[in-house]
Order: C-alpha cells, then structure tokens, then sequence
C-alpha cells in the first residue's frame, strides 16, 4: 500500500510535519512518501490567474501525488483558526483540476498539533467536516494538545494517554484498511 503524508504548513521547523513523519513511522510496513508543502509554493490562487494562466504544473504534480497512494495521512497546521495559506492554496488549485475530486475518495487520517492546549481544534474541525465534500473519506481524527509538552523530537509522543489513544486509533485504521 503506498501512503501519502504531509502537514498543512510551510514552516521549516512545522510540528505538524513532526507530527505526520511520526504517526506515519507506524505504517513503516507499506510504502511511505512525505511530502514537503513547499516543493508546491504556486502563485496565489485568484479566478484571474486561473483564466489568465491556467492551473499550474504544480497542482497537477501534486494532484498526481494523492493519485498514486492508496491512503492519506495529513496533519493540519492551524493559522487564525483555520487552514494556512500554504495549505489552502494548494488544496483551491488542485480544486481547479477538472474530472476529479481533490483528494481522489482516498481513505485519510486527519491530525493536528499546536502549541496550545486545544490542539488545532478549529482547523481539525474545519477539516474533518470538508474532506468529505473534497474527495476524502475520513476513517479517523486525532489532535494533539500543548505540543511542546507532550511531544520530544525522536521520540514522539510523551504522554502515555495520548500515545495510547494514537496507537488505538492507527490499530483500527489498519484494520479497515486491510479489509
């Protein structure tokens, strides 16, 4: 099974991306790609440049990249409370592709981190309700809060409640998976 992975975020240092490399670490027996939002920095997205310009060779590229995986593991970064420009950027230009849906109806595992004590509750919520109108099936959801305190570098999630309740979540998406 080939599984894609990527954080919704443009940071070099993103929690996310740490987040996502980690969780998809328990997948290690299928092939994994981690893609990095900034290898698809595009124009920002306007009907003007889409008329003008067409859609870029980028979004077709990483459009191509949700095409060939079997299952999507996205960890959502949150900007204001909501999804990050990077991020919605790409997801209004993929959009644009004609005859497809964004995310391809590929199963996905939605996450999110921040620094505070919600976790990036308003953007998973955003997200979770929206896959399912852009192509993507959610098999599960799992935010994880104050990461600083609960997350080490390399070692990945510190507080054994939350790595529980992921390890829990990731056993039954296998499952389904496998099916």
């Amino acid at each position: 099974m080939k599984i894609l992975a990527f954080a919704g975020s443009n940071s070099k240092a993103s929690i996310n991306k740490k987040l996502v490399t980690h969780v998809a670490s328990f997948f290690n027996e299928h092939d994994i790609e981690i893609l990095d939002l900034n290898d698809y920095e595009m124009p920002l997205f306007s009907v003007d440049k889409l008329a003008k310009e067409g859609i870029p060779s980028l979004a077709t590229d990483f459009a191509k990249k949700i095409d060939s995986s079997d299952f999507l593991l996205i960890s959502f970064a949150e900007n204001n409370g909501a999804y990050t420009t990077a991020f919605k950027n790409i997801f209004d230009w993929v959009s644009m592709i004609q005859g497809r849906p964004v995310f391809g109806n590929k199963q996905m595992f939605l996450l999110s981190t921040s620094p505070g004590p919600r976790g990036g509750a308003s953007v998973m919520e955003i997200a979770k309700n929206r896959m399912p109108f852009s192509g993507g099936k959610v098999l599960d959801t799992f935010s994880l809060p104050s990461y600083n305190k609960n997350f080490v570098e390399g070692e990945g999630i510190t507080n054994s409640e939350y790595a529980s309740e992921v390890a829990s979540k990731i056993a039954k998406i296998k499952a389904e998976l496998l099916k």
